[in-house]
């Protein structure tokens, strides 16, 4: 029980970070854009390149908020680990554009990391659950 609380309050927050750093990039890219990790942003009409990634971001956390509150656990476990790979695309685009390296593995690596683990402690905590029986279901006479 205390592995699934603790899986729980992870992927909510998660699920938080990424709401309101998809919102923070569709509201105000320019501001928000520089934390990211590369050098330099588009000008002019580039911004709208800035609101795709904020609006990525936020169907992810939809999609991860829609399984944690309908109790999907396994699923949310599988998604968890498959947008971990959102993480580390903006990780290696960070360093194949010479960026900040800080930046690059300690903000999207991490966090990609970090929602591998919770993605895996979930499919550990639902692995009994996802289990056949091994017994046959009786036959009705």
């Amino acid at each position: 029980m205390l592995l699934k609380k603790i899986n729980t309050v992870l992927a909510a927050a998660f699920i938080l970070f990424i709401l309101w750093f998809g919102t923070d990039f569709i509201l105000s890219p320019e501001t928000t854009a520089p934390g990211f990790g590369l050098p330099s942003w588009p000008s002019g009409d580039g911004d709208g390149f800035l609101i795709i990634k904020g609006i990525r971001d936020v169907v992810l956390a939809l999609v991860l908020g829609i399984l944690l509150v309908t109790g999907h656990r396994r699923a949310l476990g599988w998604a968890l680990l498959v947008e971990a790979l959102a993480a580390y695309g903006d990780m290696t685009t960070v360093l194949a554009h010479h960026g900040s390296v800080a930046t690059a593995l300690g903000i999207h690596g991490l966090t990609a990391t970090l929602m591998m683990v919770n993605g895996l402690l979930i499919m550990h905590e639902t692995r009994k659950i996802a289990t056949a029986p091994t017994t046959p279901a009786p036959q009705p006479a």
